[in-house]
């Protein structure tokens, strides 16, 4: 069992992750609005874990399979999707650089919304990004989700900024390379931090044609307490604020989370 299978055997831990930090969800769900095709589109699901996003898509009739390294968020997945009374096209227990199981251009959008932050390599990284271009139709839609270079020196601000000096080693190395490791966080994977100059030219590399990028914090990124407890109109207003300044380039160092769109180009 590899250590990304080992920390998501909980798989209540990320889907609470989501109803506590409500704005990224939200932000993701009105931007996945905008772009993907209609339902019932196929869409793949890589790396979505306990299935938030596949399930929620479902009940708006999309036809969704979803793909993970853990077999403990499959299952709890397919418990969920009962619960919301839903059904999802398959559950499929894979890796995201290797999509063997899925043939070539057969779905009309595919969501890499987890694994790139867990591939350290750029090498891995490009390889997922290769296979989600591969199993696109002409014309597909890719959602990708990453965690940006600042997101762990941020958190160390608002929490313990004594880190700073007694794991500076560790956070330079994260400033130089993006790699952090698990154990300076205690309660993640080892994992790589994007800058947000480096996500276009990656997704580019795969062929991909890109249609945004897009902060899914917006301007609440860790001072998100007060705008995630409201609801009703003001909280679909912040929502919708977010997104549009999420859209702004200045914001995106200073975000969790950064969501690219593209498109697979069709040929000539």
């Amino acid at each position: 069992m590899t250590e990304v299978e080992k920390f998501y055997r909980n798989a209540q831990i990320e889907w609470n992750r989501l109803e506590q930090h409500r704005m990224e969800f939200a932000v993701t769900m009105l931007a996945l609005r905008t772009y993907l095709p209609r339902p019932p589109a196929k869409v793949l699901d890589v790396g979505g874990g306990p299935g938030r996003y596949a399930i929620t898509l479902a009940k708006q009739g999309y036809t969704v399979t979803l793909v993970d390294l853990s077999d403990s968020c499959l299952q709890f997945a397919r418990v969920k999707a009962r619960e919301a009374n839903v059904e999802l096209n398959d559950y499929v227990c894979a890796n995201a650089t290797d999509l063997t199981p899925f043939s070539s251009e057969n779905y009309d959008a595919l969501m890499l919304m987890g694994p790139l932050y867990h591939l350290l390599s750029r090498g891995e990284r490009e390889k997922a990004v290769a296979e989600a271009g591969r199993v696109l139709k002409l014309g597909g839609v890719v959602s990708a989700s990453f965690i940006t270079r600042y997101a762990p020196i941020r958190h160390a601000v608002k929490h313990d900024p004594n880190r700073l000096i007694e794991r500076r080693l560790r956070y330079e190395q994260l400033l130089v390379s993006g790699v952090l490791g698990a154990h300076d966080e205690g309660h993640f994977t080892d994992a790589y931090f994007s800058h947000p100059s480096e996500i276009e030219p990656l997704m580019q590399r795969g062929g991909f044609v890109t249609l945004d990028l897009i902060a899914c914090e917006g301007v609440t990124s860790m001072i998100d307490e007060k705008v995630n407890a409201l609801g009703g109109e003001i909280w679909q207003r912040w929502v919708e604020l977010n997104l549009r300044l999420g859209k702004d380039r200045t914001v995106h160092g200073g975000a969790e989370h950064l969501l690219y769109v593209g498109r697979k180009p069709c040929r000539p």
